[in-house]
């Protein structure tokens, strides 16, 4: 019932992108009335010949916190920009299931952090909230329909009622009852944004209101990964787990109820207002129209945020001989409930003042501001109350040439929960030339205390002390960007990592972690109508340290494309994706969190998937024939020979994927 108020709701905010420019009744008349037309007495039927430029759209947006404005891209010849795992991603064998980057990526924010990040890839964020300059309004609708009943829905709507006003939405479902036991997922995804400048352009207004629920049961893995040779277990949703009631157990998209697994939930609440003084200028339109220009000297800048999260474990039919072998507990009966749950809510209230020494220059700033937060967890032993107080600046100057970009900012903890964490970043890039393109060259520093989960407050900390030590993580690296090559070279330096050594136990570590990485990607263009998409990455570290990544990754698409009959764009073509064996992470269903293993070695085949994307105007279709690798003679003709993302948890074998993806302008 939920969903279906959901969509009426947005259906409802779709209506006012069609009654921007007054009397809608008076312009379908006179529409109607243009059908017929009187000559020489007599009554003809005519029609009006279609103007495509009439449905064409000016759109950019700029993320939070940006002032770069990015092009809307309705490119098709790459998937990850369409589905909702990208292909540099490991997740356990059903879209909405735990995930990971196998190209490592440290988490690296000072502050508070609660510790749950398997599904972050599966969220709505508030950095990376798309704020839109728009000429007329658009929707953009997107249905994905796969094997083994899974589905995605997107929905997104924008306008500009006024050139001082924008507001939308966004809306995502995503539901896969999974191929084998106890692996459904019920994500839902929802983000109203909008923001406001007065007419006078010294007002300003952001405000986004976001919320999260991730649904995810869990069954622990296959109980032998020897089942899947088994001819007995050809259907995968008969083969045993660790974790689940298999009795009960039937694939059903409107399975959404998790008797045993991680149920997440969050809710974000950010306003933002700004009033700016300076100098003001007009421009005489005509006599009755003027256009205020307003260049900002001083920004008073006040940000509030309040965030509220819940993340849960449960398992509604325990049984007490997995718990007691990865965790240690036993359940108090052989058969009872198992339940862990930490609540938080989270107030923030941030005052900056930004300086621009440039009239003329926005992209050029000083600032500094300073953050109050407040902290209240739901956690061992009851309700505890927290509180950080930060201090921040940074300096921005984008050149009026556009060839030169600084950045540098910082952040600092006075007081409170985290106090003495940090933040420094800077970057500096140059544009060279068209040839030559972008140069860019960036470090970071971060000082940070472990995530909460390895407090000994937090519920899901079972019998361990809290670690104290602060992370700290080094990051620095260059990157060139043209038409021909776009080459990455980044140098992670890590020490006292936090991380599980297994499925509850916690360490930090005590050596230096050094991980170097260099990737590249390439268009090559093989002939007129093939090309081929190369993405590569290596990456080193030392082999006795708690990450584990493979030594190389690739990515490659050998896809037809052009455009015919005026206006049919298509990419069709092979796809595979392939890493080098390692020991690939394995996870703690209880805990959410993946951690470092050392006795199991993934050997995968190479994913192979083909794929036919088109575009006809506004309207997009994918098909898709995904694992085509797994194909197995062994016990009769299948696809059966499953790659796998972790220990004992096996991917999907065939996947017949359909999508499809229509934007209008209203």
């Amino acid at each position: 019932m939920k969903e279906i108020a959901v969509i009426v709701l947005l259906i409802f905010c779709f209506l006012p992108g069609y009654a921007q420019e007054g009397d809608v009744l008076n312009k379908l008349s006179s529409r109607v009335g243009n059908f017929g037309n009187s000559q020489g007495g007599r009554d003809t039927i005519g029609f009006e010949h279609r103007d495509d430029s009439k449905d064409s759209i000016a759109i950019t947006y700029k993320y939070l916190d940006s002032i770069r404005s990015i092009p809307f891209d309705s490119s098709i010849n790459d998937f990850d920009k369409y589905f909702s795992v990208p292909s540099s991603y490991l997740y356990l064998g059903n879209n909405g299931a735990a995930a990971y980057s196998i190209v490592y990526e440290p988490y690296a924010k000072p502050g508070w952090d609660a510790g749950f990040h398997a599904f972050d890839v599966y969220e709505y964020t508030l950095e990376g909230t798309r704020f839109y300059k728009i000429n007329r309004p658009f929707s953009q609708l997107s249905y994905q329909l796969a094997s083994g009943k899974e589905q995605m829905i997107k929905m997104l709507h924008t306008q500009s009622p006024r050139p001082n006003i924008n507001f939308g939405f966004d809306y995502r479902l995503i539901s896969a009852p999974g191929f084998f036991v106890t692996q459904n997922s019920h994500h839902k995804n929802f983000r109203l944004f909008g923001n406001y400048q007065g007419k006078k352009k010294r007002y300003g207004a952001t405000a986004v209101l976001l919320g999260n629920t991730r649904k995810n049961s869990e069954n622990g893995g296959i109980r032998s990964d020897s089942l899947l040779d088994d001819p007995n277990y050809k259907k995968r949703f008969s083969v045993p787990v660790n974790l689940g009631n298999a009795g009960l157990f039937e694939p059903s998209p409107f399975q959404t109820k998790v008797s045993t697994g991680n149920i997440y939930k969050d809710l974000t609440v950010f306003i933002r207002q700004t009033y700016d003084i300076g100098k003001k200028d007009s421009i005489a339109i005509n006599d009755s129209t003027t256009e205020y220009l307003f260049y900002p000297k001083l920004r008073m800048q006040h940000s509030f945020t309040y965030s509220s999260y819940d993340f849960t474990f449960k398992d509604e039919l325990a049984d007490s001989a997995g718990y007691y072998k990865w965790y240690d507990t036993i359940p108090k009966f052989g058969i009872d409930s198992f339940f862990f749950r930490d609540k938080w809510k989270v107030m923030t209230n941030d005052f900056t003042l930004l300086s621009f020494p440039d009239t003329k220059n926005s992209g050029q700033f000083i600032s500094a501001g300073i953050n109050l937060q407040n902290i209240k967890g739901e956690l061992k032993g009851g309700t505890k109350s927290f509180y950080n107080l930060s201090v921040h600046g940074e300096y921005r100057n984008k050149t009026r040439n556009k060839l030169w970009d600084v950045l540098a900012k910082g952040e600092f903890y006075v007081n409170g929960l985290n106090s003495g964490d940090y933040s420094a970043y800077a970057t500096i890039a140059r544009h060279l030339n068209n040839k030559l393109g972008d140069i860019s060259l960036f470090f970071k520093n971060v000082s940070r205390t472990p995530s909460f989960v390895f407090n000994d407050l937090s519920n899901f900390n079972l019998a361990n002390q809290s670690l104290t030590k602060k992370e700290n993580i080094i990051s620095l690296g260059a990157e060139v960007n043209n038409r021909f090559v776009k080459l990455n070279f980044k140098n992670h330096i890590i020490n006292n990592l936090a991380y599980f050594t297994d499925y509850y136990h916690i360490d930090q570590s005590s050596k230096t972690i050094n991980l170097l990485q260099l990737t590249a990607s390439k268009k090559i263009r093989l002939t007129k109508r093939w090309n081929l998409y190369s993405e590569i990455a290596f990456q080193q570290t030392d082999g006795a340290a708690p990450i584990k990544v493979p030594l190389l990754f690739t990515r490659n698409r050998f896809a037809y494309e052009g455009v015919y009959f005026k206006n049919l764009n298509l990419s069709t073509g092979i796809e595979f994706r392939y890493f080098t064996p390692f020991n690939a992470n394995n996870y703690s269903p209880v805990m959410g969190s993946f951690f470092a293993q050392d006795s199991i070695k993934i050997k995968n085949l190479p994913d192979v998937h083909a794929f036919l994307h088109f575009r006809i105007k506004s309207f997009t279709a994918y098909l898709r024939a995904e694992n085509l690798n797994t194909i197995s003679f062994a016990n009769g003709f299948g696809f059966t020979n499953n790659n796998f993302a972790a220990p004992n948890y096996p991917t999907q074998g065939f996947i017949f994927r359909f999508g499809i993806q229509w934007a209008f302008v209203n």
